[in-house]
């Protein structure tokens, strides 16, 4: 029997969000008789008020290791700021100073202790769970050692020459997870022999709530009530004050209109978000749930899912809401774009165009016949291109065959 892949999987984020739920579905369904998979993360973040990620590989039957996190030192931000009033002309020369003192107090420290886990672990791989800009530990703590790198790109990166560079020389695989993903790391110059695209994806064949059910249990609406809805991070990359401006160009053309805007998320945007509610008028109508775990349940009450974000990698809530016969309206953007084909799966709109977004609210709310068309070819996209098990073989080929310091084995 074929001796089984040793991977040290490293998580550096500390909350949970889609690269959460795509990763655990990876090592749900890994298989464990050609990898053995041990997990590094900074944090024990929960879900919500629910399991903790402790929790949840503990029942998957993973282990888990924990590097605590020190907050910033009074030396640092001291140096920081020094450093950044030297260069305050050149915006490039004060994110390099940041980067330099940040390296000092905090990546280098993380990196021994994930060197020092790789060698005891004796570990083949270390797969890198988000984007080079979160991984720099990662690449430094493997720099001599012989094992393989292998980084899962999950959003839109955001990328320099030094950390192109870091990619080029250590990486032996880039996983993007879009086409679009790709394209923005070939754009920067990361090798094409380095990168490979697996889409994100979903369980097709998963138990779906019912919506009728779902809107009297977790809304208590009437069954006439048009709902909108976002899920997600309130932060503002998700850009749900655009959102939020469009539906007071809807509320004001329309103020006869029964509807309701569920927006399902926790973050730093919500007491801004409620502010701007207020302010437009239309706050009665807006609901705030905060986290919920069961995310899908109330995707199930939407009419009309939005995703107004300024970047995406490919969310795998449009497919989720696309399985679930919920119209999507999302913002012309890397991943959105990749899976939204304009007027047939769902609706685009430019990133930050509120008055299209509007026009795209009246439209679907009106027009129920249309609203079915792109729910009918969107559940079949979907269901023909985004099953899971595409996702996990394909990432699963790329863990076999990534070998340290030759890309083109992948």
């Amino acid at each position: 029997m074929t001796q089984r892949k040793k991977i040290l999987l490293l998580d550096t984020g500390n909350e949970w969000g889609g690269g959460t739920n795509s990763m655990l579905e990876l090592l749900k369904r890994i298989d464990r008789d050609r990898f053995a998979v041990h997990c590094c993360f900074y944090h024990n973040y929960r879900r919500g008020s629910g399991d903790s990620i402790e929790q949840v590989l503990a029942a998957l039957s993973i282990p888990i290791v924990f590097i605590p996190q020190r907050r910033q030192p009074g030396w640092a931000k001291i140096v920081k700021e020094l450093l950044r009033s030297l260069v305050f002309f050149h915006r490039g020369l004060r994110l390099k100073a940041a980067r330099f003192v940040d390296k000092l107090w905090r990546i280098q420290p993380n990196a021994r202790k994930i060197r020092q886990l790789l060698a005891q672990q004796q570990s083949d791989m270390l797969y890198m769970n988000n984007q080079p800009g979160s991984n720099a530990e990662g690449y430094l703590a493997a720099s001599g050692l012989a094992v393989s790198v292998v980084q899962h790109c999950r959003i839109e990166p955001v990328l320099d020459k030094e950390l192109v560079a870091m990619v080029n020389q250590r990486a032996d695989a880039v996983i993007a997870v879009s086409n679009g993903v790709r394209d923005v790391l070939l754009k920067h110059g990361v090798k094409a022999e380095k990168c490979f695209t697996v889409f994100n994806a979903i369980d097709i064949y998963q138990p779906l709530p019912e919506r009728a059910a779902m809107r009297k249990e977790l809304l208590n609406i009437q069954d006439d009530t048009f709902v909108f809805g976002s899920i997600g991070s309130l932060i503002a990359r998700k850009s749900n004050h655009h959102t939020l401006q469009a539906l007071a160009t809807f509320a004001a053309a329309f103020p006869q209109a029964n509807w309701r805007m569920v927006i399902l998320g926790e973050g730093q945007q919500r007491e801004a978000l409620e502010r701007q509610a207020r302010q437009a008028g239309i706050a009665e109508r807006v609901i705030f749930t905060g986290f919920r775990s069961n995310a899908l349940e109330y995707l199930a009450t939407f009419d009309v899912f939005i995703l107004a974000s300024k970047s995406e990698g490919l969310p795998r809530v449009v497919l989720e809401a696309m399985l679930l016969n919920t119209a999507v309206v999302g913002s012309k953007v890397t991943g959105t774009a990749e899976l939204i084909e304009h007027n047939k799966t769902g609706l685009l709109f430019d990133y930050g165009d509120t008055q299209a977004l509007a026009g795209h609210m009246q439209t679907l709310w009106q027009d129920a016949q249309k609203r079915q068309q792109l729910v009918q070819q969107a559940n079949q996209h979907v269901k023909e291109h985004y099953a899971i098990e595409h996702y996990v073989s394909g990432v699963e080929t790329i863990l076999e065959n990534a070998a340290y310091g030759n890309s083109s084995h992948v």
